[in-house]
Parts: structure tokens; sequence; C-alpha cells
């Protein structure tokens, strides 16, 4: 698709930006996607999906890499996830959550309900349309 060709795409970096930090929640869910990892990517036949609570994932950049655990949270306002396992301690003794951006956690074990069925099912049949067609 000839993205020159619609009036409404702007390649304006000041634009995509204003886009990306103000867009509203439903928006956001989307673009808090993570990858999921090789196996599941070969089960599914889908390369990524909006992380949700529940989720089992795997920390593949930062310095936290390599640390596992469950999404408690998905904080949408902020940007980030949080997992289970992935605290400090403050200098009052307080555990908080340490947070991770989504693009920074690669899901390994997904927790499945009938929408998100759905999902995989859709983009794993739009994937095989577009191999199909090239």
């Amino acid at each position: 698709m000839d993205l020159g060709a619609i009036a409404d795409v702007s390649s304006s970096r000041r634009k995509a930006r204003k886009a990306h930090f103000t867009a509203p929640s439903h928006i956001r869910r989307k673009l808090m996607s993570a990858g999921l990892s090789k196996d599941l990517r070969k089960k599914h036949d889908v390369r990524s999906i909006p992380v949700r609570t529940g989720d089992e994932v795997i920390v593949v950049r930062g310095q936290h890499k390599g640390r596992e655990g469950k999404v408690t949270a998905v904080y949408r306002k902020k940007w980030v996830i949080h997992i289970e396992r992935l605290v400090r301690e403050k200098v009052n003794g307080a555990t908080i959550p340490i947070p991770v951006h989504p693009s920074n956690v690669a899901i390994t074990t997904l927790k499945l309900t009938k929408d998100r069925e759905n999902i995989l099912s859709r983009k794993a049949e739009a994937r095989k349309a577009r191999v199909e067609r090239a």
C-alpha cells in the first residue's frame, strides 16, 4: 500500500510522536503488544499480540534480561507492564514493581480466552492469505 496516496497519513516526526503519546487507551492496548516466543509463534502462526494480565513473559532486553514471571498489571497510562517477581525494595522496606516496556519482553505462555483465540485465528488467516498472494 502506498502511504503517499493516503491524505490522512503524515510522515512528520512531530505529528507521529503527538499521536503516539496522546493515544487513547483502546489504541494503547494495541501499541503495547509483545512478541511471542519461538514455540508459540510456530504453534499459532502469529508474531505478536497485545499483552494482558495473566500472560507469562520473559524479559529479553535491558538489565533484567532473562527474568521470567506472570504479568500482574498492564499500566497503559505509563506505557509499561509489571511482572510478578520483578520488584525492588525501597529504603523503607516496601517493595515496588519494576516497570518494563512490553516491547522488551516475549510472551512464553498465553492466557487464552474465547476472544483471544479469535484474535489468534484471525491473525493467522490474514498471514496465510498474505503469503498466498505473494
